[in-house]
């Protein structure tokens, strides 16, 4: 489990947020590529554990471990098929939520290859058959309070290349605004 005081190669994180965001991009990683969008709720630890006793049993800690302000993530039922933007602006959370995360693969292209696109040309099967697109895992978790978290990771040409993760707050912007959305 990533922690705020391990970090990412002994680098401590700056909050609860980026470790939560990097766990996940990890748990994302286990699972390997060409996953559907996923969705966490973001709840506090202790109460999370406080409402479920058992849960900490499971998974093998205690109340008194938990560092105050942890986050943990939970796991939502599937998207479907809809637009994701469509989607996430049907989505409200109870105040008991204090964030919101999701890990999806999305197609990126070079900042000049908009400029190469037909107008008749469907953008998404475009994008899809263009030479230079890189498929890209990206996690964005967003809190109440306003804090966001990102990480990237690039599909690697080949299953033994080995890629590394980019973090920051604001990596993946459009996403992070429509994440905020959901806890309006």
């Amino acid at each position: 489990m990533t922690d705020v005081h391990s970090g990412v190669n002994g680098v401590p994180l700056p909050d609860p947020l980026h470790a939560v965001v990097l766990e996940l991009e990890r748990h994302a990683a286990a699972g390997g590529w060409d996953q559907p969008p996923t969705l966490y709720a973001l709840v506090d630890t202790a109460e999370l554990l406080a409402a479920e006793p058992g849960l900490a049993d499971q998974v093998g800690i205690s109340a008194t471990e938990i560092e105050p302000g942890s986050i943990t993530p939970v796991e939502q039922e599937s998207l479907g098929d809809a637009p994701l933007d469509e989607t996430l602006a049907r989505i409200a959370w109870p105040e008991s939520v204090l964030g919101c995360a999701l890990v999806q693969e999305v197609l990126v292209l070079p900042p000049d290859a908009e400029d190469e696109r037909p107008d008749d040309a469907d953008p998404v099967d475009w994008a899809a058959a263009h030479a230079d697109r890189r498929e890209v895992r990206m996690v964005a978790g967003v809190l109440r309070d306003g804090t966001s978290a990102c990480a990237l990771r690039m599909r690697p040409a080949d299953a033994d290349e080995q890629t590394e993760v980019v973090y920051g707050a604001d990596l993946a912007p459009n996403l992070v605004v429509a994440l905020r959305a959901t806890l309006d």
